[in-house]
């Protein structure tokens, strides 16, 4: 393994204290492991908060500020954060108008979550919960009950808080993240395994000449291995998942994301994108907005993954919304 860190135990204290100091606009509770807003909150404002797993950064960190998130806990490397992070974030940027968590579907994440949402209830804070599960490739996994929650975390993270921003109330915000998540479908392929910290080895074999179709972002098993194809077939078979579960007809628009999951070249995202637009094309379908780009990783990893979101007008409208983060930021 060679990785640019000091010990393996050390590497989430550590990147949260570099983050502090990169970015000097967020308050980084170190004891709690929190990244939230700097500044005091916006009285009647519904607050934002997500988390989970550190290793797919920028999720969930690097979407904290105006425009998206009030809060994030990161917990360790492809583990939950517990419940007491949770609440933390929660007491941190509520301001009394309740607060709005974003959970992407993985067991742990969901059962903490949920535990932390009932001891917020005990001290007096509203919450409502908004579950993640865009990915078609597989109904079950690793760490699931149902359809993983990967790229679209991104788009629900921006939309609703955006519409939380212009001061929509928090069932407002609820039911904008439910019907983005709704919309939203992503389908990934790795051509490597990804190493973490803690095992020092890459977390399955791969073949030089196989890729994993459907993989998960911590590594999970896909649908099935195969032998490496060039993207265009990749791409193919990626959206026919996609559209085989969320139909898309000529005229529909869209916001779609072409995500890296951290050793990908931007060069190969922008030629995988290009075959992601030429299918939509030839289908009518209108890429109203985009992102290509690391946005929700796995480490090191080879691979990529494909989100389509069948956006409304009230959704694009939020897209375009101004949003000032550390990985996401325009309008400003």
């Amino acid at each position: 393994m060679k990785k640019f860190i000091n010990a393996p135990e050390a590497v989430l204290a550590e990147a949260l204290a570099g983050i502090a100091a990169a970015h000097p606009e967020l308050k980084v509770d170190a004891e709690n492991k929190v990244i939230s807003r700097g500044g005091v909150g916006r009285s009647g404002k519904a607050a934002l908060v997500s988390g989970g797993g550190s290793g797919h950064e920028p999720l969930h960190g690097g979407f904290v500020g105006p425009g998206m998130l009030d809060a994030a806990c990161p917990g360790e490397v492809f583990t939950s954060p517990v419940p007491g992070q949770m609440l933390a974030a929660a007491q941190a940027v509520d301001s009394g108008s309740g607060v709005l968590f974003i959970v992407k579907n993985y067991t742990g994440d969901v059962l903490n979550f949920q535990m932390a949402a009932e001891l917020a209830a005990e001290e007096g804070i509203t919450v409502e919960t908004v579950l993640v599960d865009d990915d078609v490739a597989v109904q079950d996994s690793t760490w699931t009950a149902g359809r993983r929650g990967t790229g679209a975390t991104v788009f629900v993270e921006k939309i609703a808080g955006a519409l939380a921003e212009q001061g929509a109330d928090l069932a407002a915000v609820a039911e904008m993240g439910k019907r983005v998540n709704a919309a939203s479908r992503s389908f990934a392929v790795a051509l490597t395994a990804c190493t973490t910290p803690a095992s020092g080895k890459p977390g399955f074999d791969l073949p030089e000449d196989e890729m994993e179709v459907g993989v998960g972002i911590h590594g999970e098993p896909g649908r099935r291995r195969e032998k490496l194809r060039p993207a265009k077939e990749i791409v193919a078979t990626a959206l026919d998942a996609i559209l085989a579960d969320q139909p898309l007809a000529a005229g529909d628009e869209t916001i779609v994301m072409v995500n890296g999951l951290g050793g990908t070249p931007l060069i190969e995202l922008y030629v995988v994108f290009n075959e992601v637009a030429a299918v939509l094309a030839d289908k009518g379908v209108v890429i109203a907005r985009n992102l290509v780009g690391n946005y929700v990783t796995s480490l090191d990893m080879a691979g990529v993954s494909v989100t389509v979101c069948k956006a409304d007008a009230d959704m694009l409208s939020l897209w375009d919304a101004p949003v000032n983060t550390p990985a996401l930021r325009w309008g400003i």
